[in-house]
């Protein structure tokens, strides 16, 4: 007796049905091609080449260059995702049972570079069995999806379904070097930042939620036009930035406090002019599955919650 289900099962294209899925979610090809990794153009072909398969119309383009779903379309999307989300589960799973010697961490690109590879090292010293893998993005993690074990975010803690565990609280405040500090003019009140160049970073998710607008108005500061300046993509380009005296920017006790202190490193460059400091709404949190505990994820929370308690004195 045969148990082979189906044998002869007859489905469309597969490219063809992912970038239809894609584009019904965004209903845009433009914002489709994005997430795929692909032009517009070669997403309208395959959602064409699935039209004509099927020969009925799946979508209909609008003036405003975007389209929607025909009854045909709304009926296959919503199937579609569903199978899609399934393959995603299962390879996902599959490919993590012959990865048990690889975690992989996903954080953002300035707590990668500023905070957690400084300091890795010591993971992989008491855990030599495994192999580090930091993966750098500011989006958000699906574990159910993604190739990934552990991921570190900056918010407030709250993330449906998963285990969040807090590293660190944050405050925020302005950095730049010695020579801009001291010289003319000097840097010796919140106030004097009204002749100096101000350092934005230009990403929301990574800007540690306190920008130079709100930093002032939390500081009491007025009267100094905090649009002006140029912008980076995230922290740690403008501490680099600042660093060579190119202006003043926001550093975190997290994000830049071991450049200011100097810690690992031999002189960075990068003073606090004055004292004050606003508190972040925002933590920095260890999030994880709760359905499983795999022992490498086990490991490396203990380790980090150690290396958090003891950044936090």
């Amino acid at each position: 007796m045969s148990l082979d289900r189906n044998p002869r099962r007859r489905l469309p294209p597969l490219n063809a049905v992912r970038a239809f899925e894609a584009a019904s979610r965004h209903a845009t090809f433009h914002e489709a091609g994005d997430e795929l990794g692909v032009s517009a153009g070669a997403v309208a072909q395959q959602v064409k080449i699935l039209e004509g398969w099927f020969g009925l119309p799946l979508f209909r383009r609008l003036p405003s260059r975007g389209v929607a779903l025909t009854p045909a379309g709304q009926r296959f999307a919503a199937s579609a995702g569903e199978v899609l989300d399934h393959l995603a589960e299962a390879t996902a799973r599959l490919r993590r049972q012959g990865q048990d010697h690889v975690l992989t961490v996903s954080t953002t690109h300035s707590f990668a570079s500023l905070w957690l590879i400084p300091r890795i090292g010591s993971f992989r010293a008491q855990h030599p069995d495994l192999d580090v893998r930091v993966v750098a993005n500011n989006r958000l993690v699906d574990f159910s999806r993604d190739d990934t074990d552990v991921a570190i975010r900056h918010g407030r803690g709250r993330y449906p379904g998963l285990r969040s565990d807090l590293l660190m609280h944050d405050v925020v405040f302005p950095v730049c070097s010695p020579g801009l500090r001291d010289g003319e003019p000097p840097l010796r009140s919140p106030q004097d930042l009204a002749r100096h160049t101000l350092l934005h970073d230009d990403d929301p998710i990574d800007i540690e939620a306190v920008d130079w607008p709100q930093w002032l108005a939390a500081a009491g500061v007025a009267g100094i036009d905090a649009s002006r300046g140029p912008r980076f993509t995230y922290t740690f380009m403008i501490l680099q930035v600042a660093t060579a005296g190119g202006g003043v920017g926001l550093a975190t006790r997290v994000l830049g406090g071991d450049l200011v202190a100097g810690i690992g490193q031999a002189g960075t460059g990068l003073v606090r002019p004055f004292s004050d400091e606003v508190a972040s709404p925002y933590s920095f949190f260890l999030v994880t599955p709760t359905e499983t505990d795999a022992p490498k994820v086990a490991r490396f929370r203990e380790w980090i919650l150690a290396q958090a308690a003891e950044w936090n004195g």
